[in-house]
Order: C-alpha cells, then sequence, then structure tokens
C-alpha cells in the first residue's frame, strides 16, 4: 500500500490483488457511468458532479478521490467509451502494409471508430459546451483526431522515401486524409442518419486514391 497526492486529496494505493483495490476500481467505474449518462442527458456544462456522485452511489469526497477535476472525470468518460490510446498498440497491424494497402484500412477504422454511436454522442457533448468549456475540446482533439494524426504521420514519415514521394509536412498530410474521410458525413454527425457498411468503405478508397494523387504531385 502507498500514496499518491491528486489536487488536494491524499488517496490511498493498493496492489492489484488486495480487496480494497477492487473496490477502489468498482467504485471509479461507477462513476464513470454515471458520468457518462450525466453527460450525455445534460450536456458537459450542466451536468453535476453532485449528481453523479449520487447517482454512482459514493460520496462527493470519494469522486474527487478518483478524479481532480470534472475535466479529467469527462477523459475518462471519454475512454471507457471510445477507448484509451494509450491501451493502444505501439503500431497499429497496417503500419507494416505498404500505402496501397494500409491507407484504405487505416481510413476504414477511423471511420467506423469516428461514427461509431459512443463517439458522436460525445462529440456533440463537446460540441455543445466547448466554447464554454475550452479544456473539454483540447482533451477531445487529443484523444480522437490528434491520436490519428500522430498515427498517420509516423506512417507517412515510415514509407514516403519507398516511393520517393515529396512530403513537406507529414502532419498536414495526415490531417488532409481526415478531412477527405469525413467529407459526406455531415448529416452523419448531426444525427440525421446511420452510415452505411458501403459507403464507409468506399469512401477510404477513394479518399485514399486522392491522396495518392496528391502525393504523386508533391501537393503535402
Amino acid at each position: 500500500m502507498g500514496c499518491q497526492e491528486v489536487g488536494t486529496w491524499m488517496v490511498k494505493t493498493w496492489s492489484d490483488d488486495n480487496p480494497k483495490a477492487r473496490l477502489m476500481e468498482r467504485k471509479r467505474t461507477q462513476i464513470v457511468d454515471a458520468a457518462l449518462k450525466a453527460f450525455l442527458e445534460s450536456g458537459y456544462a450542466e451536468a453535476s458532479v453532485n449528481h453523479i456522485a449520487d447517482a454512482a452511489g459514493v460520496s462527493i469526497k470519494t469522486l474527487y478521490r478518483h478524479f481532480e477535476s470534472k475535466a479529467e472525470l469527462f477523459t475518462a468518460v471519454m475512454e471507457a467509451a471510445c477507448g484509451d490510446p494509450q491501451d493502444a498498440p505501439a503500431e497499429p497491424a497496417w503500419y507494416s502494409e505498404p500505402p496501397e494497402t494500409a491507407l484504405p484500412v487505416s481510413g476504414e477504422l477511423y471511420l467506423r471508430h469516428a461514427l461509431s454511436p459512443a463517439q458522436l454522442a460525445l462529440f456533440r457533448v463537446v460540441v455543445r459546451d466547448a466554447h464554454r468549456f475550452p479544456e473539454i475540446g483540447r482533451r477531445y482533439h487529443e484523444q480522437t483526431i490528434g491520436f490519428a494524426e500522430a498515427r498517420l504521420s509516423g506512417y507517412l514519415d515510415r514509407w514516403k522515401d519507398r516511393h520517393s514521394w515529396f512530403i513537406r509536412d507529414q502532419r498536414l498530410a495526415a490531417q488532409t486524409f481526415i478531412q477527405l474521410l469525413k467529407a459526406g458525413f455531415d448529416d452523419v454527425m448531426l444525427g440525421l442518419r446511420a452510415p452505411l457498411d458501403e459507403e464507409i468503405v468506399e469512401r477510404a478508397r477513394h479518399s485514399s486514391f486522392v491522396m495518392f494523387l496528391l502525393f504523386e504531385a508533391g501537393r503535402l
């Protein structure tokens, strides 16, 4: 057992096999589940941490032992609903594939994640309240778009010389690919319809084709 400082609280830490560690993890899960429901129902601004604690069946003191701030709790909700980037493999399987295979595969994976119901629901929460709470916009961008851009940028840096591509800015190229992927899905982002599997596959294929043209022309 040890102690870790979180904000103004000193939190005891336990080994994984300690029953109290399992209790702490269960309470953390209860808090995150209650917070997810609160954020989706009320938005970030209107969701009350006191109500979240009540819904989770814990005290407000316990909530703040796990999460230093409301923004940190929202980050935990994003990780639970959409996956924690730190849990992702260092290199996805498509990293070892040539661009003609890797770009369509990575594009399809990105779209299926970005257009999933859980991701879209959180996206709408962020859009609604980020102008008042820029921190949640920053955290959302880092964990979703920023993470995807970094992965694509790293891949392009690895493969550009093998194809004799002159890419001035790998990050800009990654951003361009993501914007191409999202084109045509505005109505999906607004919740007006669900995306079709075939259009996701076709959008990933077409966006990859456009990227190849841009690479060959040295436009990125």
